[in-house]
């Protein structure tokens, strides 16, 4: 039997090329392969995430997409506070700081003193006022009374300190008698109540 096909083209691709797993991968810029994200990625990205670029592992717009881990509400802080009450005081450490707190305030009302007078000196009221008084007082045989002399600087001074004193003494004595009574009410109705509260 004779072969009436002729002669059959012949497929050197096939005998003489390369297998499927020894080819050369084709020319372009590789890299790994990143599955597509359920997430939008942050900095403009599409939903889908990274999108593999046409060399094969190239992300849309140069960035990858990250996925964060998501975290609970924000919660505002609240602001602890304690509800005390002072059931006793002590009367040597409330005397011991009235004491200190009197002294402080007589040597302010002396000080102030000292200023007011030399304030009103300099603007001549006690010429102003000491002049009319000794022309009211005054008659054909006495000048009358001199404020001035009356009113000088150290005896103002000297009055002023007086006054501070005894300011101190009543003030630390007081205060001292104000906690022993503080701490018989406290006996009957509990004390004063305090609501303190931590800063922001």
């Amino acid at each position: 039997m004779t072969d009436t096909r002729g002669p059959q083209p012949q497929y050197e691709g096939y005998a003489t090329g390369p297998l499927p797993g020894e080819r050369e991968p084709a020319p372009g810029p590789s890299g790994p392969y990143h599955p597509p994200q359920a997430y939008q990625a942050p900095g403009g990205g599409t939903q889908g995430g990274q999108r593999p670029g046409p060399g094969g592992g190239g992300t849309l717009g140069g960035a990858q997409a990250t996925r964060k881990p998501r975290t609970g509400a924000r919660t505002t802080p609240r602001t602890r506070k304690a509800r005390l009450r002072v059931a006793k005081a002590d009367p040597w450490s409330v005397m011991k700081v009235s004491f200190l707190l009197s002294i402080a305030l007589g040597i302010c009302t002396v000080v102030a003193a000292a200023i007011l007078w030399m304030v009103m000196d300099a603007m001549g009221v006690f010429s102003t006022v000491g002049g009319t008084i000794s022309e009211a007082t005054g008659s054909n045989e006495s000048n009358g009374f001199d404020l001035q002399s009356f009113l000088s600087l150290p005896r103002v001074l000297i009055f002023t300190s007086v006054i501070a004193v005894i300011d101190v003494v009543l003030a630390t004595a007081l205060a001292t008698l104000g906690a022993f009574i503080y701490n018989l009410s406290a006996g009957f109705v509990g004390g004063v109540e305090l609501t303190l509260a931590e800063d922001e």
